[in-house]
C-alpha cells in the first residue's frame, strides 16, 4: 500500500497494473478488500490526529488566555511602579523646573490652538458623545479597524481621538459619520504590539477594563505612532507635573505650613490617636476592593469578583461598617464596579449565541449563573431568550435548506430551551411568565414559516395531513414540563388548514365523473393486477375478494374500485386533521359531499345499461365502503363523524331492491 503514499500516485497506472498482476476475480476481490481496510485505517490515523490537534489548539487557547491575564497583571503592577518613581522624582531642584517652565510657555500657544480645533471637531462630528473635553490635551486621531479576536476578522471600522485623560472610541457610519462608542481613561489600559502574522499586519491589543480588543492600522508608521501617544498618554501627568506650578514642598515643610495657616488642625495629632484607630480599623482587603474587583473583572475571573463583590457588601451591612471612616466612599466604587460587571455579564451573555442551540445554551451558563446569583433575574431571562430565539431562528433556516424535518427540531430545541431556563429560574416563579411569553411569540413565528414554505395553496390534503401529524406529534413534548402549547398551535393554523381543506373539496368534487364510464365490469387484464389490487384494498381495511369473478375481473365498474380506494386513502388523511376538534366540521362535509358526489353518478340516457349492475354499485358503496370508512375516521382520530353516520342511515332506508330484468314471456294461443 505503500504506493498510494508516492507524490507521483496515478490511479490508472495503478488500475492496469492491478489488473496485469491479479489472475480471475477472486484476487481482485482480495485486492478490494486490502484497499478498503486501507481507506479505513487512514481514516481513523485522521482522525485520531484531527483529534489531537484539535485538542492541542484548545490548550494552546487556554495558555494564551492565561499569559493575556498575566500580561494584564505585569502592567498592572509596572503602572504602581510607574506612580512610586514619579513620585521620588516629584522631589527634584526648582531650577530644572524652571528650565523646562520656559519651553512650555513658548508651546503654551500652539497646544492651545490645536485643542480647541479637536474639541470642536469631536463635538461637531462625533454624535451621541456628551462629554466634557474643556482643558484637556489632544494627543492623536485617526481611523483603524477593529479585529475578531479568535480569527482576527474585520469587525468594523472605528475612529480614535486620544487626549491626556480620555481615549473615544468611535464607529465610522456608511455615510462616513461618526457614532460615539465609548470612552477609556488612558491610564487604565494597556497596549501590547503583535508580532506581525501572514494575515495580520500592523495590529495591537488594546486591553481595557471591558477586556481586550485587537485593531489594526493600515500602515506600520501609524501602528508605532498608535503605540507611542497611547504611551505618551499614560506618562502624561507625570510628565506635565513638574512644568505646572512648583514643586511639591519637603513634608516637613508642609506640615509647617499647614500648622501656621489653620490652626483648626494643631489639635489633630495632639488627639489620642483618633484617625489613626479609625485606618487601622479598616481591613486591607476592603481599602483595595474596588480595583481588586477591576482587576478580575478584566482578566474574566468574573466569579471571583461577584465574590469579593458580595463580601463587601455583607461587610458593610454589620456593624464593623461604624469602624470604617471611608465606608460610604467604598460602597459607592464597589457599587460602580458591582453594575460594570452586570453590564460585562450581560454582554457576555448576549453574544452567546450561536448556530447551535446546545453551545449557545453552554456558553451562556456561566454568566447567567452569576446573574442570577446577584439577583439580576428579569434582566438575565430576557438576554438568554433572545440568544436562544437567534438560534433557533438560524437553526430552522438550516433545516429547511437540508430538507430536515423543521417540527421536530423546533420542539426539541423549544423543550431544551423551557428545560434550561426551568433550571436556571427555579427559584423564581415570576420568570416562568417571561418564558410563556416567548414560547408563544416563537410559536407564531414558527407557525408563519410553516404556512409560508409548507401550507401554501394548491397543496395536497395528503401533504397538509402529513406536515400537520409532524407537527402535533412532537408539540406534544412539553406538556411533560407543564407547558401545553397544542391549543394555541392549532388556533394559528386553523385558518389557513380551512381554506386548504375548502379548496381540496372543491378540486376533488371537480374530478368526480370526469372519466367516461363504460358501466361494465373492471378487467384487470392479468392475475397479476388483480392480485395486486386486492392487496392494496386490504392494506385500506376493505375486502372484495367476494365481487371477483374468473381470473382478471371485478364486478365493479373501474371508477367505482377507483373511488373505494381513493376514499379510503382520504378518510386516513381527514381522520389525521379532524384531531382537532374545531376543524371537524369541514372534514365531515368533504366526505360527505364528495361520497354524495360518487353515490348520484348515473349512465347517460343513451347508454345500454343493465340497471341492476349500476344499483349493485350504489350498493356497495353504502353497505360496505361507508361502514369501514366511520369506524376508520373514529379508529385514527378519536371522534365519531356524525355526517357520515347520518348519511349511511338515510341512504340504506332510501335505497330499494334492484329492478328484475325484463325478460321475453313464451305465449300461445293453443289451449
Amino acid at each position: 500500500m505503500k504506493e498510494f503514499d508516492d507524490f507521483n500516485f496515478s490511479v490508472e497506472k495503478y488500475t492496469k497494473d492491478l489488473t496485469r498482476e491479479c489472475v480471475g476475480g477472486s484476487d481482485l476481490q482480495q485486492r478490494k478488500k486490502e484497499i478498503e481496510a486501507y481507506n479505513e485505517t487512514t481514516a481513523a490515523t485522521l482522525k485520531q490526529t484531527c483529534k489531537k490537534n484539535y485538542m492541542e489548539f484548545i490548550q494552546t487557547a487556554k495558555e494564551i488566555s492565561h499569559l493575556e491575564s498575566e500580561m494584564y497583571q505585569l502592567s498592572h503592577i509596572l503602572i504602581e511602579q510607574r506612580n512610586i518613581l514619579a513620585t521620588m522624582t516629584d522631589g527634584k531642584t526648582s531650577s530644572h523646573l524652571k528650565a523646562e517652565s520656559l519651553e512650555a510657555e513658548s508651546s503654551t500657544a500652539a497646544e492651545e490652538v490645536e485643542n480647541s480645533h479637536a474639541t470642536r471637531a469631536v463635538k461637531e462630528m462625533v454624535q451621541g458623545f456628551n462629554g466634557n473635553l474643556e482643558g484637556k490635551t489632544f494627543l492623536n486621531e485617526g481611523a483603524l479597524i477593529e479585529l475578531d479576536g479568535n480569527d482576527y476578522r474585520p469587525i468594523q471600522r472605528v475612529f480614535f481621538f486620544l487626549f491626556n485623560d480620555v481615549l473615544i472610541v468611535c464607529k465610522v457610519k456608511h455615510d462616513k459619520r461618526l457614532d460615539f462608542l465609548t470612552e477609556y481613561d488612558p491610564k487604565k489600559i494597556a497596549v501590547i504590539n503583535i508580532k506581525d502574522l501572514d494575515g495580520v499586519k500592523n495590529a495591537i491589543n488594546i486591553i481595557t477594563p471591558d477586556g481586550s480588543k485587537i485593531y489594526q492600522s493600515i500602515t506600520a508608521a501609524g501602528k508605532t505612532e498608535w503605540i507611542e501617544k497611547l504611551e505618551e498618554a499614560f506618562r502624561f501627568d507625570q510628565q506635565k507635573k513638574p512644568k505646572k506650578g512648583q514643586a511639591p514642598q519637603p513634608p516637613t515643610r508642609a506640615k509647617q505650613q499647614s500648622k501656621s495657616t489653620t490652626p483648626e488642625k494643631e489639635t489633630t495629632p495632639q488627639s489620642p490617636g483618633e484617625p489613626k484607630s479609625l485606618e487601622d480599623e479598616t481591613p486591607e482587603w476592603l481599602s483595595t476592593a474596588s480595583e481588586e474587583i477591576q482587576t478580575l473583572v478584566a482578566q474574566r475571573h468574573f466569579e471571583d469578583a461577584q465574590e469579593l463583590i458580595k463580601r463587601t457588601q455583607d461587610f458593610m451591612r454589620n456593624e464593623s461598617r461604624k469602624k470604617v471612616p471611608l465606608a460610604d466612599a467604598i460602597e459607592s466604587k464597589v457599587k460602580q464596579q458591582e453594575l460594570k460587571l452586570i453590564n460585562v455579564l450581560l454582554k457576555e451573555l448576549s453574544n452567546s449565541h450561536n448556530r447551535n442551540l446546545q453551545i449557545a445554551l453552554r456558553a451562556a451558563k456561566r454568566p447567567l449563573k452569576i446573574l442570577v446569583e446577584m439577583g439580576r433575574y428579569r434582566q438575565a431571562s430576557a438576554t438568554l431568550l433572545k440568544v436562544c430565539a437567534v438560534s433557533l431562528r438560524v437553526a430552522q433556516r438550516e433545516a429547511r435548506r437540508n430538507n430536515a424535518d423543521i417540527s421536530e427540531l423546533f420542539f426539541c430545541d423549544l423543550t431544551q430551551v423551557a428545560c434550561d431556563f426551568l433550571t436556571a429560574f427555579e427559584q423564581q416563579p415570576a420568570c416562568v411568565s417571561a418564558l410563556v411569553v416567548w414560547c408563544n411569540a416563537e410559536l407564531q413565528y414558527f407557525a408563519s414559516q410553516l404556512i409560508k414554505h409548507y401550507l401554501t395553496k394548491g397543496t395536497s390534503l395528503e401533504s397538509v395531513a402529513k406536515c400537520v401529524e409532524r407537527v402535533r406529534k412532537p408539540s406534544t413534548k412539553l406538556t411533560e414540563i407543564g407547558l401545553d402549547i397544542s391549543y394555541h398551535l392549532e388556533g394559528l393554523l386553523r385558518t389557513t388548514l380551512e381554506s386548504l381543506i375548502e379548496e381540496s373539496k372543491e378540486r376533488l368534487l371537480d374530478s368526480v365523473g370526469r372519466t367516461e364510464e363504460s358501466w361494465q365490469p373492471y378487467n384487470l387484464q392479468t392475475k397479476s393486477n388483480l392480485k395486486r389490487l386486492l392487496l392494496e384494498l386490504d392494506v385500506l381495511g376493505i375486502d372484495v375478494r367476494a365481487q371477483a369473478t374468473g381470473d382478471t375481473w371485478i364486478n365493479l365498474t373501474q371508477s367505482t374500485v377507483v373511488f373505494i380506494r381513493h376514499f379510503l386513502q382520504l378518510t386516513e388523511y381527514c381522520g389525521c386533521l379532524a384531531k382537532c376538534e374545531t376543524l371537524l366540521q369541514s372534514l365531515e362535509l368533504l366526505l360527505k359531499e364528495l361520497f354524495i358526489a360518487q353515490h348520484s353518478l348515473k349512465p347517460p340516457s343513451d347508454m345500454a345499461v343493465d340497471p341492476n349492475f349500476v344499483m349493485k354499485n350504489k350498493i356497495f358503496l353504502v353497505d360496505n365502503l361507508l361502514p369501514i370508512a366511520i369506524d376508520k375516521f373514529r379508529q385514527i382520530s378519536g371522534r365519531q363523524c356524525e355526517g357520515l353516520r347520518e348519511l349511511h342511515t338515510k341512504m340504506s332506508r332510501q335505497q330499494g331492491a334492484p329492478l328484475p330484468r325484463q325478460r321475453s314471456v313464451y305465449t300461445t294461443d293453443v289451449f
